[in-house]
Formats: C-alpha cells, sequence, structure tokens
C-alpha cells in the first residue's frame, strides 16, 4: 500500500490548522525540470562532461584511429549522463517534497526530502518580494525579510535566493505561472499590512489604596 510521509499534517504543507480567518489561497509546488535546470546546473554539469569528452576526442585523433578515438572518450559522455540522472532524480525529489502555501495572511514553506523544515512567513514580516521569471513561465519569487530574522542557508537550498549567502532570502523556486502567483501574493500582502493590528492592552496596575486619616478629639495640650 502506498505511504504518505507527510500524513500527520492535518492540513496538506502546514503543521497545523490555520486559525480562524485564514484562507488559503494557493499551494504549489516547484517544477522539478526547471528547478534541476536551474537550482542543480543541470546544462552546465552536461556540458562539461561534452567538453571533456571533445578534448579527448581531439587529443587522440594525433595518436590512433578515429574508431579508438571515439571509444576511449564515450565514457565521459556515460558518466555525464549518470551525474544528470542522479541530479534529476534530487530535483524530483525535492520537488516532490515540498509545498508552498500562500494565504491572506502569510506565506507557509514546507520544505527539505531528507530534514524537512516548515517556515511560517506573517506579511508583517516581509519587506519586498522579488520575482525572477523564465521562458518558460516558471519563475521564483525570493522574500525579502524584516529584522534580525535570518535562516541558513544550506537547510533552505535549494529554496533559496541564489547567491544571497549573507542575507539568505526564503524562496519560493521554480514555481509555474509564477507572475500571476507573485501578483496573488503582492494583493494578499498589502490587504493584509494594510488592516490595522489590534492588540489587547494589559490591565492598569491596581493603585495602593490611601491611608486613612486618624479620626477622634485631639490629645490635650499639657499646660505650661
Amino acid at each position: 500500500m502506498p505511504h504518505d510521509d507527510f500524513a500527520f499534517e492535518p492540513v496538506k504543507g502546514l503543521p497545523e490548522e490555520p486559525p480562524k480567518g485564514e484562507e488559503i489561497l494557493w499551494q504549489g509546488r516547484p517544477d522539478w525540470w526547471a528547478l534541476a535546470l536551474e537550482s542543480l546546473s543541470l546544462k552546465w554539469v552536461m556540458g562539461y562532461f561534452v567538453f571533456l569528452a571533445a578534448w579527448r576526442l581531439v587529443a587522440a585523433l594525433d595518436l590512433m584511429p578515429l574508431s579508438q578515438a571515439v571509444a576511449i572518450s564515450t565514457p565521459f559522455i556515460v558518466m555525464g549522463l549518470i551525474v544528470c540522472a542522479l541530479l534529476a532524480l534530487i530535483a524530483w525529489v525535492q520537488a516532490r517534497a515540498t509545498v508552498y502555501t500562500i494565504t491572506n495572511r502569510r506565506v507557509a514553506m514546507r520544505v527539505g526530502a531528507a530534514l524537512t523544515v516548515t517556515l511560517n512567513l506573517p506579511y508583517t514580516q516581509i519587506a519586498n518580494a522579488h520575482l525572477d521569471l523564465r521562458r518558460r513561465g516558471t519563475g521564483t519569487i525570493a522574500l525579502e525579510l524584516l529584522g534580525d530574522t535570518r535562516f541558513s542557508y544550506l537547510v533552505l537550498w535549494p529554496h533559496v535566493r541564489p547567491w544571497h549567502l549573507k542575507t539568505p532570502e526564503p524562496a519560493l523556486r521554480c514555481i509555474p505561472d509564477a507572475e500571476r502567483i507573485a501578483r496573488l501574493l503582492a494583493e494578499a500582502a498589502e490587504a493584509r499590512v494594510a488592516q490595522p493590528q489590534i492588540t489587547r492592552a494589559a490591565p492598569p496596575a491596581p493603585r495602593p489604596a490611601a491611608r486613612p486619616e486618624p479620626t477622634g478629639a485631639a490629645a490635650p495640650v499639657p499646660a505650661e
């Protein structure tokens, strides 16, 4: 029977039931192929092995016939295919284990295949959102945080804005229809931040009781 590793979640992608008044606007996960290309640099890795094979082929042509030169350069192509297949598998597993959630109050990110982490990012803690749109319609929405809120780049990777090591920014990586999702997030954040935040004030401390004045007849003054 199939087993769901996240069956303990009361709501998909969230560690607990949303509080009263919170509404889920969108949920999604990365496009695994776009994640492999952008986050794991699949094209660059394959290009590296193709370069090694071509370099070996050209170097061997002066020493042996073409058939032998091709034979000794082919293992580089085979190794490249194996490495790229492993990277594609990693991207698929990462995308499978990820759930991004946008509500009318926050952005939640359940990320991590081996070590699962759930981030809750209220709109009041988000300073800005940056959209990196790609040709196929996929894109990355990076969230710039306010204050001293910091996360580990390694723990968040690949769900983090690339190359921002000093101040890591959580990111919704390689999501389909990214432009529409970015507009949805912006509208929800603007509506939430515009709402007045009502907090209950602490009751005032009780005043000390006044000491009663002494009553009765005044003490007689002794005669001189």
